[in-house]
């Protein structure tokens, strides 16, 4: 299309003809140059999608000064040559910009500013690792702690899991300052903030210290719940390829700030201390509380409707009917009795150190060692052990896991060091075999779990029986507690360590009678073509 437009120079009071060309394509994006722009002296040809031509340019009619303008334009930008509709109304319509840079993606999912708040909570949940080692070291060193207290303590910090539908029922029911997500994620991240900041300076005994450990873990949970209904609401409606994509960007954002602090949580501890290291992890939550501006959400004004009440209260009362019923109750039962075998973790964490003395910087290492190991245990169930019916999984994992983790007592004894192999590798090794058939043998509860989700409340009655399963594994940590205290370890005695160790892993065998709690197997012809697609955070 041409079309001619005369234009005053400001340098001459004669008119300048002005020619400008617009090729229309349909395949071709829109280049919409200034007019006040181009100046009235020179000849211009701005051809957009081509690159410049090489012939030579014509000499320029000094006494028109005329001006060409090349624009590849498409068929519904005509707006912007005309100020007139497509059907001939006389309303001006302004032109939008709707044509922007290629979108950035990750894991298929396009970074929005919603998707990138997502993805930085996840990390901040991988990432606050980084204290996790530095606490231990401060409940052995600074603390003068024994290994039963530590336990007991670490239980105690991680009842906030245990009742993360309450959270997701606060947060849909009651809006903070007219926000149901954002309002929630800038506090949660200033309550992390504040616990880590009082152990980094306030906090000299194992009650303070067991309060602000507390606090993070609330900080931790609830944020996660709050970013879960947002995850779930995003992926309402989406197809598998969109859901799965979007739970890749998830635990992968955590996964990967997992395996970042899992190096430095060492090093930083033997190089700087607990206190640093308590103060660098008091900045992470305030991430959580950054990011929480560019979730995009609807205000709510005026009081909570009583309709939003009744809403919440139906909730309730039908996640209460959904658990009682046998084929939910029994697997979760079994669950939770599955998690709930003593484990002795904080006594082979004092032996390692007092005993075998391994420092903060080689227990990083063997961090990073697992980190790395937990994902390897998602390919091997992922690839081989995903279409194996779940009791024949439970039977054999906990089997095997249990003739494992009974090589802890070749470490405890030293028998690895008369066939040569030192403390160090022989650490390591164990920790990657365990850690990977322990990931392994996990998925097989988050995969039940969401096999026990009715339809219309798969995320309340999902976050519910990880709540459980939570619970159970709290209660193993206060068995293993007991009887580490029985049996007389303590930071500085460790002659009972092997029979610690044989009873916790033998005792794991004990739900194997009640694998017929777990619900029968679905024949291969019956399933769903679409794998079940969980997502897995650490605790």
């Amino acid at each position: 299309m041409l079309f001619n437009i005369n234009m005053s120079s400001s340098s001459s009071s004669s008119p300048n003809p002005v020619s400008i060309i617009f090729l229309t394509s349909p395949n071709s994006p829109i280049l919409s140059p200034s007019l006040s722009q181009i100046s009235a002296k020179r000849s211009l040809i701005v051809a957009a999608g081509v690159r410049r031509s090489k012939r030579r340019r014509r000499p320029p009619q000094p006494q028109q000064n005329d001006m060409s303008v090349t624009v590849s334009m498409p068929f519904e930008a005509e707006p912007f040559v005309s100020s007139r509709t497509r059907n001939g109304a006389g309303k001006n319509i302004p032109q939008k910009n709707r044509y922007s840079m290629s979108s950035i993606s990750c894991f298929g999912v396009e970074l929005t500013p919603d998707n990138i708040a997502i993805s930085m909570v996840y990390f901040v949940q991988g990432v606050l690792g980084l204290a996790r080692l530095a606490v231990s070291f401060y409940f052995k060193d600074d603390l003068h702690l024994d290994p039963a207290e530590t336990a007991v303590i670490t239980g105690f910090s991680a009842l906030p899991w245990l009742i993360k539908p309450l959270y997701g029922f606060i947060s849909d029911s009651v809006p903070l300052f007219g926000y149901r997500r954002r309002s929630y994620l800038v506090l949660s991240g200033l309550l992390g903030a504040l616990s880590w900041s009082l152990m980094a300076t306030f906090v000299d005994d194992k009650y303070g210290a067991a309060f602000c450990i507390l606090l993070g873990s609330l900080s931790v949970a609830f944020s996660d719940v709050v970013v879960d209904s947002m995850v779930v609401e995003r992926a309402r409606g989406e197809t598998q390829s969109v859901s799965g994509s979007l739970q890749s960007l998830c635990w992968g954002s955590s996964a990967f700030g997992g395996i970042v602090s899992s190096y430095f949580s060492g090093s930083l501890v033997d190089a700087y201390g607990v206190r640093f290291v308590f103060g660098l992890s008091a900045l992470l939550p305030l991430l959580t509380s950054a990011v929480a501006v560019l979730v995009k959400e609807q205000r709510v004004r005026g009081p909570l409707s009583s309709s939003a009440l009744d809403t919440t209260t139906n909730g309730i009362v039908e996640l209460w009917q959904a658990i009682k019923q046998p084929n939910v109750f029994l697997p979760t039962l079994f669950i939770f009795l599955w998690q709930a075998t003593p484990h002795s973790e904080s006594a082979m964490f004092y032996f390692t150190t007092n005993k075998l003395g391994f420092t903060p910087e080689f227990l990083g290492r063997v961090k990073l060692v697992t980190s790395i190991a937990s994902l390897l245990g998602v390919g091997l169930y992922n690839g081989f052990l995903k279409n194996v019916p779940l009791r024949k999984i439970f039977l054999a994992t906990t089997i095997t896991g249990t003739a494992l983790g009974l090589t802890q007592v070749i470490l405890v004894t030293g028998l690895n060091r008369k066939f040569g192999i030192s403390d160090e590798w022989f650490a390591i090794g164990d920790s990657l075999i365990i850690t990977v058939l322990g990931q392994a043998s996990f998925m097989p509860v988050l995969v039940l779990a969401a096999r026990l989700c009715p339809e219309g409340m798969e995320a309340t009655l999902f976050a519910t029986l990880m709540s459980i399963s939570n619970g159970g594994s709290v209660l193993g940590g206060l068995f293993g507690a007991g009887l580490t205290k029985v049996l007389g370890i303590t930071k500085d005695s460790f002659d009972n360590l092997a029979l610690l160790i044989i009873i916790c892993n033998l005792s794991s065998l004990l739900p194997l009678p009640l694998l017929h709690l777990l619900p029968a197997d679905i024949p291969k012809d019956e399933r769903p073509k679409q794998d079940i697609e969980v997502e897995l955070k650490s605790s």
